[in-house]
């Protein structure tokens, strides 16, 4: 496949084959890729090969035609047949009476890797600027905080007038790249009740008694 990127995590993977990183962990944990299209070590670090995610987003996105044997037994085909990855060659996979096109949904993950990569130009990390937040190259706006605009739905003009220095595209970019690579962290939550404890008291605001209506004499 003809695109500067190679090498993808897990969530990257998720965001160019149009899955969740849930899915993308199941095909390691289930060995529905050929080892040579991942990686994983001791410490359950993972990597995919891009060309992994045309596979990864057929598996997933066929399941509703084709049975998991067959969409296994394709892949292991495609992964034998297909050498080079380029947009003019015949993506057709024959299997006795059944033929399957891939040339879809390598296109797809095709434009999201571009898309990606273009991500990644956008963003870059200085220790010197904002102590090594993310920021939009050019400037010293953080991506998160962009992302989280747009993720927020504030309208895209809105978030251009926030941010002058910035055009659509790279709003846009900006959301992509804060999706591949999120922010570490979960957000906190509200302490649940411990199991077994006993409610002592409540804080429901008293009952306001009308005033007593004179008794006539």
């Amino acid at each position: 496949m003809n695109t500067p990127l190679e090498v993808l995590t897990p969530t990257e993977a998720a965001v160019v084959s149009g899955v969740s990183v849930r899915d993308v962990n199941r095909i390691i944990d289930e060995s529905i890729l050929p080892e040579g299209f991942y990686s994983s070590s001791v410490h359950r670090v993972r990597s995919f090969k891009s060309n992994a995610c045309v596979f990864i987003s057929f598996y997933f996105e066929s399941a509703g035609r084709l049975t998991s044997e067959e969409r296994q037994r394709t892949i292991a085909t495609a992964s034998h047949h297909f050498l080079n990855w380029t947009a003019k060659q015949d993506w057709s996979i024959q299997d006795e009476f059944l033929t399957i096109d891939l040339f879809p949904f390598w296109t797809r993950v095709h434009d999201r890797l571009l898309r990606l990569s273009a991500a990644r130009d956008l963003v870059i990390v200085d220790e010197e600027i904002l102590s090594g937040t993310p920021i939009i190259k050019g400037t010293r706006i953080p991506v998160y905080d962009v992302a989280a605009s747009v993720a927020a739905g504030v309208p895209m003009r809105r978030i251009l007038s926030a941010y002058p220095g910035l055009n659509e595209e790279m709003v846009e970019l900006a959301a992509l790249y804060a999706e591949a690579n999120p922010q570490r962290g979960r957000p906190r939550r509200s302490p649940a009740i411990p199991a077994g404890a006993v409610v002592i008291s409540s804080r429901r605001s008293p009952r306001r008694d009308l005033p007593h209506e004179a008794t006539p004499r």
